[in-house]
């Protein structure tokens, strides 16, 4: 990877930790309680080294295929070259797209945290998976479709009391959160509402105590390059970044 790439990243990053920065302060936040999220799909893992190189610990995968890809292409790294181990073992992957059960071999016991939970039949898948790579417990996020959209995965709204009760079932699963893709709008205002809803169905459900859903601190996964932050003014806790760090994803066939 050339200098100037190197640089580029690091400089992008330097400019999103800035909002992120700034948005908390503005809304009396405590510095630091937003984490930042570096979607790397797509890209190559050198980019991944060279975000690591600028303090960014955190990366998501929307493939499960090309997360297991990754990861272990960064274990080949650091197993090859004794420099690059203490920077890649810190690497914390997440999963942040649509999983389909088949795939969740790809993801459970390996990611920091899965994104996208919605359904007691991935839940069950993955409680098997992640038992069976011998994790002792995978960290999730319950994705809710807030505005109902037909062609976005997520829970409805009404069905989110009865799926965190399910966790109850699954002795290798812990929900720590929520997570929202809005509709696509240009202007970053129009996703207030839906972030605002997210909060409100979690201050909802945090009081009432369930097995294997811990919200202590409640965690929130929303916002992106475009209106993180309107998401961080609204109780994010995560925001995924990958076009104002990267800059703009090859399409993936």
């Amino acid at each position: 990877m050339s200098a100037t790439r190197q640089q580029e990243i690091a400089r992008n990053l330097e400019q999103v930790r800035t909002r992120i920065a700034r948005a908390e302060a503005r809304v009396g936040r405590p510095g630091g309680q937003v984490h930042l999220v570096a979607v790397s799909k797509t890209k190559p893992l050198s980019d991944i080294q060279a975000a690591l190189a600028a303090g960014q610990l955190d990366f998501g995968e929307n493939y499960a295929q090309e997360l297991r890809d990754k990861r272990l292409a960064a274990q080949a790294a650091a197993a090859s070259d004794s420099s690059a181990t203490t920077e890649l073992g810190r690497l914390r992957w997440h999963f942040i797209g649509p999983l389909q059960a088949n795939k969740a071999k790809y993801v459970a016991g390996h990611a920091a945290l899965v994104h996208t939970v919605d359904s007691e039949a991935l839940m069950r898948e993955l409680d098997r998976r992640t038992a069976a790579a011998g994790a002792d417990r995978q960290d999730c996020l319950v994705q809710v479709n807030v505005a109902g959209e037909a062609q976005k995965s997520g829970v409805a709204s009404a069905d989110l009391p009865a799926l965190l009760d399910a966790f109850a079932g699954f002795s290798h699963l812990r929900c720590v959160g929520l997570m929202l893709i809005p509709p696509n709008a240009s202007d970053p205002e129009a996703n207030r509402p839906h972030f605002r809803a997210l909060l409100r169905l979690a201050e909802a459900q945090a009081g009432l105590p369930r097995a294997n859903v811990r919200w202590d601190p409640l965690q929130l996964s929303m916002g992106m390059s475009h209106d993180l932050e309107v998401a961080i003014e609204e109780g994010a806790t995560l925001v995924r970044v990958g076009t104002a760090i990267f800059g703009a994803r090859e399409r993936k066939e």
